[in-house]
């Protein structure tokens, strides 16, 4: 199978040779999929929220604590040695992962969240100041936004924001529109968390770029279901969270372009971000050190690289075959139930897909759904100005990552109607 990339989105061409992706192979490795929930099997359909973890990688974190443990960096003895080996070689799995040029690139944070305001906080605090503007969209994720709203505020700056249609789409007539002398960033989702909408991020590059704009990417929800290549993408920010991507919890990534890590001042004060330091003046470590104050979640780094080591060693092409397929399946499914009203219908769509039923709250769907054995999400999904542009308070979402199947989406369709039956 190839995968044919137009206008930043991804258009499937299959061959009559294309690999078919075994998605039940994949959810044998995934325990927690074993198991029952109020005495039904487990339809987890929350992989946006989190993905679940692979054997392989439960396996790793418990060897790093139970033989390699030690903290890293400047320590001479066997064991931190070993686990700065581990530490580093980590950094090297996500700079091939993400095709950046350089290790120093690859700054290890918690989050997405907290890549962000790192952003925020060092490039737009040197960058930004009064009467100039920073542009997110209408559909950002709070952490693309409030950060950044904090910074405006400060510097006495101004947030614009690109407006999405109906459907979710993004306006990007009005976004070239919107650029001005005083752009310092342009910050957008490249998947949406709440609609479910792949953003045509090449060519909001290449539009800023015109510009001398640099773009900030919130991958979040994309790294786990589209290829990445930060070179030929040509951001100059990409961010991604390891427990989206079948990692743990608490370690992210932010790459940054080498020239522009160099020139940001650090984020945090403390060990390791210094080359030296007197009561007079502190000297900063190089990147990508100058960000990661303190000592750093050490197993987190070492069992994100187990996930993208796992991730990897699938067909990415008949990965994405797979989860296309199954968000179609899913649609047309859920489109034939009358009381059902999808929140979301962009032209290109990954992962997710959000909905509400008439006269039932999605706290109320998920609730039942869960008597099912069926975990979905339900709230306003940390993107509140979606839900007001939508006239809802909140949506229910089903997600899916690479262990979910047709039987999943069964599954959700009958818990559906229940929910109806409940209701009616």
């Amino acid at each position: 199978m190839n995968t044919t990339w137009k206008d930043d989105t991804v258009t499937l061409a299959r061959s009559v040779n294309a690999v078919r992706f075994d998605a039940e192979k994949a959810r044998a490795d995934f325990p927690a999929l074993h198991q029952d929930v109020h005495g039904q099997r487990l339809v987890y359909l929350d992989s946006a929220a989190s993905t679940q973890k692979p054997q392989v990688v439960i396996d790793t974190l418990s060897e790093f604590y139970s033989r390699q443990y030690s903290n890293v960096h400047r320590g001479v003895h066997h064991l931190s040695q070993i686990a700065t080996d581990l530490y580093e070689g980590a950094r090297s799995t996500v700079r091939s992962f993400l095709n950046a040029r350089h290790d120093e690139e690859i700054v290890f944070v918690r989050g997405t969240t907290e890549a962000i305001n790192l952003v925020a906080q060092t490039f737009g605090r040197s960058e930004i100041g009064p009467g100039d503007e920073v542009i997110v969209s209408e559909m950002e994720h709070h952490a693309n936004i409030v950060p950044w709203q904090m910074i405006c505020q400060e510097k006495g700056a101004q947030l614009r924001v690109i407006p999405i249609d109906a459907n979710g789409d993004l306006q990007l007539d009005h976004f070239e529109e919107m650029i001005t002398p005083r752009t310092k960033i342009v910050a957008v989702t490249h998947v949406s968390n709440a609609l479910g909408t792949v953003n045509p991020v090449r060519e909001i590059i290449r539009i800023a770029h015109a510009y001398n704009v640099p773009v900030l990417l919130d991958g979040a929800q994309s790294s786990q279901h589209l290829p990445i290549d930060v070179q030929e993408l040509d951001c100059d920010f990409f961010t991604l969270s390891g427990h989206k991507i079948y990692g743990p919890t608490g370690i992210g990534v932010l790459y940054g372009k080498r020239e522009l890590l160099e020139r940001m001042p650090p984020y945090q004060g403390g060990g390791d971000m210094i080359l030296s330091v007197t009561f007079e003046k502190t000297t900063y470590n190089e990147i990508p050190y100058k960000f990661e104050a303190g000592t750093p979640n050490i197993a987190g780094a070492i069992g994100l690289a187990a996930a993208l080591k796992y991730f990897r060693g699938f067909d990415i092409d008949a990965l994405v075959a797979h989860e296309k397929e199954l968000l179609d399946y899913a649609t047309g499914r859920l489109e034939d139930i009358d009381a059902l009203r999808m929140i979301g219908t962009a032209r290109e769509r990954a992962s997710s897909l959000s909905f509400t039923l008439c006269a039932v709250h999605p706290h109320d769907i998920g609730t039942i759904l869960d008597k099912q054995g069926i975990a979905i999400r339900a709230g306003h999904h940390c993107a509140q100005p979606v839900m007001q542009k939508f006239g809802i308070p909140a949506t229910a979402r089903a997600s899916f990552a690479m262990y979910n199947t047709r039987e999943d989406v069964d599954r959700l369709v009958e818990g559906i109607k229940q929910v109806l039956e409940v209701f009616t």
